[in-house]
């Protein structure tokens, strides 16, 4: 049968565009072997690539030159790279040498001490203010004092006062003085550097200096920050005349603190948080204005701020009719924030040993008197300081 010239020629076009598609197929792939190709010269480039030595500038000469201290332990003098941005080189920034050691070739980032990064509050606690009782008036205190100045800085530039650096919480265990830092790191969306004084001992001397000014670096560079440091009667106890070298490395690690709150570097968006149970063993240094602002008295809870707690620690409970708050908050006098909530807890765990659901009236004050029988023989633990 004889081919048309139509059919000739629709038979010639569909070729056509089968070859362009086809030529557009191996355009994509050729496209993508060579990115390929690409990536793994690199690799390879990586791969036998010398390594670079790192080290710490300590000055910048006028002639293109440079002193810096090398990891290796000796100074160098080395030459500065000509794709290296003078104004960046700074003494006490990271920079790499090349592997003969003779130029600078490269600036490196600012290094954070891995313990530091540690200490930061990634996942917010859950805990709000509603969540603490009897504490209206420190709320109030603390949310002015740390929260505003973050918040509305301009506030205070305009009344023409400086916001206050850092706030002291005291008073006995168990009555709420991390719980209000926790609901201060829910509340607010700067960073949260949470650290136990204790942790700023160190075995080597001039460590616990160092962690410190690391600590407030971090801060500074990661601002708006909020710094909560735990029981720091650990290291700013009253300083002695006469001390073992220990307790004088603790000492240093106590100056470098003072330096860091009221020392020439302004503090900025920084604001420092601090709690203890011993007010009075702290050094009288830590306490004047201008480094602790202010004091912040955490106190046992009052008939009113127990019925609080107890609405708070009892809003999840099944309670039975027969419950009534006010009057276990008028049976539990000298209770603390912490022993209300072993009470509802261990009441619960008595009316679950009955084989109950339901907390009845019974469960409770047998729970008072198993708790506050328990802690009797510490009640001298609860005197405010």
């Amino acid at each position: 049968m004889a081919i048309t010239d139509e059919g000739y020629e629709g038979g010639l076009i569909g070729y056509i565009r089968y070859l362009e598609r086809r030529i557009r197929e191996l355009e994509a792939e050729r496209l993508a072997l060579k990115r390929e190709l690409e990536y793994y010269k690199s690799e390879v480039e990586k791969l036998l690539a010398p390594p670079l030595i790192e080290a710490t500038l300590l000055e910048v000469l006028d002639d293109d030159r440079a002193i810096v201290k090398s990891s290796t332990g000796p100074n160098l003098i080395v030459k500065i790279s000509g794709n290296i941005d003078r104004s960046k080189l700074l003494p006490g920034v990271s920079v790499a040498l090349n592997q003969r050691g003779s130029a600078i070739v490269e600036i490196l980032p600012d290094r954070t001490d891995p313990i530091v990064k540690g200490m930061e509050v990634i996942v917010k606690p859950n805990v709000t203010y509603n969540d603490i009782g009897g504490l209206k008036k420190q709320i109030e205190e603390i949310r002015e004092l740390v929260e505003l100045p973050l918040k509305n800085p301009e506030l205070f530039r305009k009344v023409g006062i400086e916001p206050p650096k850092g706030v002291l919480l005291y008073g006995p265990p168990g009555c709420g003085k991390t719980l209000l830092a926790k609901a201060v790191a829910h509340e607010t969306n700067a960073t949260f550097i949470r650290v136990v004084a204790s942790e700023f001992v160190q075995k080597f001397i001039g460590e616990g200096a160092r962690l410190v000014r690391e600590v407030f670096k971090y801060a500074k560079r990661n601002a708006p920050a909020i710094i909560f440091i735990d029981e720091i009667d650990a290291i700013a106890a009253r300083r002695l005349d006469i001390g073992t070298s220990g307790e004088r490395e603790v000492q240093r690690t106590l100056m470098q603190l003072l330096a860091e709150l009221d020392g020439f570097d302004p503090l900025g968006d920084v604001k420092v948080i601090a709690a203890t149970n011993r007010i009075d063993i702290l050094d009288p240094a830590i306490l004047r204005p201008g480094r602790f602002d202010k004091l912040i008295e955490i106190p046992l809870p009052d008939e009113e701020g127990r019925y609080e707690i107890f609405k708070i620690h009892t809003r999840r409970m099944n309670l039975a009719e027969d419950v009534n708050l006010k009057e276990l908050a008028a049976l539990t006098n000298g209770a603390t924030g912490a022993d209300i909530k072993a009470i509802c807890t261990e009441a619960g765990l008595h009316a679950i040993r009955e084989g109950r659901v339901i907390v009845k009236r019974r469960d409770f004050l047998y729970a008072i008197n198993k708790v506050l029988n328990r802690l009797k023989p510490k009640s001298s633990t609860h005197t405010t300081m």
